[in-house]
């Protein structure tokens, strides 16, 4: 068997010196020491044979800081800390125009009341715009010619001019109102002898030379809101319902579906001219008995 050497010994330089392990490590004490206070040293009572230990007086300042020396450091931000700026707060800038806040005034155009200049009569006069076969019913176009006569001063009945399901035209005027009285306009002047005279067979052929006018005083063959001068009927010359041609009881504004029209720009009421439910046109109201102003 071969001998085996012995490792070599390595030599640590002696800029690295080792700590030997029964050297502990200084003690802050035994190089600083600290004196002792003598005010906290206890002190012997002869007396009763014990020792008081000793304590501050409690209304020591030096040991009862006060709270503003406490928080010196942290200002309280509630605190007002005041200006060398006179206060201007009451007095607007001057660069700035002032600003006036009112409540804004909404006036209500009032429409002049009616005053009726002659004798007994029943009123036709058209709604205060063109309106499209879809008219939410006979009862919804009854409801704004209700409202606009109300609105001018009008005391009686209005009615839409106007066939439907279970309304004849000829039927809207009360039978004791259909002979004795003229149909006249906004202006009171003559369209119809009465009202049974419109379902003669003249197709509701007006007077010569008397407009139609709307309840706001407007005409309607001159006035660019009604750009079509035909007026809605849904009815034979006769005055009965025209089952397939009044849309769909003024429920519908489809181009396909029609409803019977006339041209007041000739001078009739009862043309028997079926025209598209997309149509927007006059529709007429009328009084449907006489009623003292």
């Amino acid at each position: 068997m071969e001998a085996v050497e012995p490792p070599q010994l390595v030599q640590y330089s002696q800029d690295y010196p080792t700590i030997s392990p029964q050297q502990g490590p200084p003690q802050p004490g035994a190089q600083y020491p600290v004196p002792l206070d003598p005010r906290l040293q206890p002190s012997y009572d002869p007396q009763h044979g014990y020792t008081f230990p000793h304590y501050s007086s409690p209304t020591d300042p030096r040991h009862s800081p006060s709270i503003d020396s406490i928080y010196q450091h942290h200002p309280d931000s509630r605190k007002h800390v005041p200006s060398s700026h006179p206060d201007h707060s009451a007095y607007p800038d001057s660069r700035y125009g002032r600003t006036h806040h009112h409540r804004p005034v909404i006036q209500e155009s009032k429409l002049p009341a009616h005053t009726h200049t002659s004798g007994r009569a029943l009123h036709l006069i058209a709604l205060n715009s063109p309106q499209p076969g879809n008219m939410q019913g006979i009862k919804g176009v009854d409801h704004q010619c209700f409202l606009q006569a109300q609105a001018i001063g009008l005391k009686g009945t209005f009615r839409a001019f106007l066939s439907s399901r279970l309304q004849d035209l000829y039927s809207i005027v009360r039978q004791n109102n259909r002979e004795l009285l003229p149909i006249v306009n906004l202006q009171d002047e003559e369209l119809f002898s009465n009202w049974k005279s419109i379902f003669s067979g003249s197709e509701g052929k007006m007077n010569d030379n008397v407009r139609i006018y709307s309840f706001d005083g407007r005409d309607v063959l001159d006035d660019d809101a009604w750009p079509e001068k035909m007026v809605w009927h849904g009815s034979s010359p006769e005055g009965s319902r025209q089952t397939d041609s009044y849309c769909e009881t003024w429920r519908t504004g489809g181009h396909a579906v029609t409803g019977m029209a006339s041209s007041v720009q000739e001078g009739y009421l009862l043309q028997q001219l079926p025209r598209g439910c997309s149509s927007s046109f006059i529709v007429l109201c009328i009084e449907n008995s006489y009623t003292a102003e």
